[in-house]
């Protein structure tokens, strides 16, 4: 009857050991999923300037790109300074929507 009891009271310490680190697994899964995004879709007619630029001073990256897109990059440079993160690009190339998401 004692090794009963001490097998049975075992066992359950064992599962709530396992209940325990489930618990834990979980809760920071929780936290995850409670944080809240907001989103932004930039679209519209473009009037990104993507013709080759030889001015030194129109240029963040030195070294011979085919073109570089000033306008938009300074555009970029504020959402991302405003916690604003691009996670997607679809739309056909000669008008794009920009997908930004941050959290809130």
């Amino acid at each position: 009857m004692k090794r009963t009891t001490l097998v049975a009271l075992l066992l359950l310490v064992i599962v709530c050991a396992a209940i325990l680190k489930a618990d834990e697994r979980t809760g920071s899964s929780d936290k995850v999923a409670a944080e809240k995004w907001e989103y932004l879709a930039v679209a519209g007619p473009s009037s990104t300037n993507f013709s080759p630029t030889n001015e030194p001073s129109m240029r963040k990256e030195t070294g011979s790109f085919g073109r570089e897109g000033f306008v938009l990059e300074q555009h970029l440079d504020k959402l991302g300074a405003k916690g604003w993160e691009l996670v997607s690009v679809a739309g056909l190339p000669n008008d794009p929507v920009y997908y930004f998401k941050r959290p809130k």
